[in-house]
């Protein structure tokens, strides 16, 4: 399983995911989720990942083709495309048709059609605005708010609360970096299926690339200190409560 979080806040996107993908408890895999295509300067855009594993490296795969392609357009490259708007239509169309292609194909197969995937889609062009999408294995998508700046997929449950009490458009992106990791430390807690290594990235609005990338290995001392921290906070506060 995953997990994969994002914030759209005045000040830019802070996007994180974990690594781990499990067929089974003793199958369990390293593979990363968090993909970025940019023109620096012009537009970025980030993808995150939740799903079947060969739906959603076959749609990243089609749309690193489809945008190399000498005879690109707007309307088949995510790189030409006019808005961030048509872009979540290239992305939801392409997770749409790859899941149909690999689900038929396992019906062939009298293999039971599972093939199912998510997206996070995020970024800016120059002249638009900062958008971040979240995008349904039947290729429809909604969009963040300023009621709710952020958008899950995966095992989302565990790490929702600090999101809803914490995050909001006016959040800094220090911060939300912070609530982002907790928010994953909280998942990881709670959840085996959801694991390190874990990768971070913010996009600073109007910049138009990566400004930040981070990852945090297995043992890394600055989210190990922060998840220490919350731990003790938590403690501290329900003995602090009346009873």
């Amino acid at each position: 399983m995953t997990y994969c979080v994002g914030l759209l806040l005045d000040a830019g996107i802070v996007l994180l995911a974990d690594t781990r993908t499990n067929a089974g408890i003793d199958d369990i895999s390293i593979f990363r989720k968090l993909f970025f295509f940019e023109q620096p300067g012009e537009r970025v855009i980030a993808l995150m990942t939740s799903g079947n594993l060969s739906v959603t490296q076959t749609v990243i795969d089609r749309l690193t083709h489809d945008a190399e392609r000498a005879d690109a357009t707007p309307a088949t490259s995510i790189l030409l495309a006019e808005t961030m708007l048509d872009v979540a239509e290239i992305v939801g169309r392409t997770l749409f048709e790859v899941s149909v292609s690999i689900r038929g194909r396992m019906r062939q197969m009298d293999q039971a059609p599972s093939a199912s995937a998510s997206l996070i889609l995020g970024g800016q062009r120059r002249g638009g605005g900062l958008r971040l999408f979240l995008i349904y294995p039947e290729g429809n998508f909604i969009t963040a708010t300023d009621d709710t700046p952020y958008l899950q997929i995966g095992e989302f449950k565990y790490g929702k609360p600090i999101l809803d009490r914490v995050v909001r458009p006016s959040t800094s992106l220090a911060e939300g970096r912070k609530v982002a990791l907790l928010s994953m430390d909280s998942t990881m807690r709670s959840n085996l299926s959801v694991g390190m290594p874990l990768d971070l990235a913010i996009i600073r609005r109007d910049e138009h690339r990566v400004g930040v990338r981070e990852r945090f290995e297995p043992g890394d001392p600055r989210f190990s200190e922060m998840s220490d921290a919350w731990g003790r906070a938590l403690r501290t506060a329900f003995l602090d409560m009346p009873d």
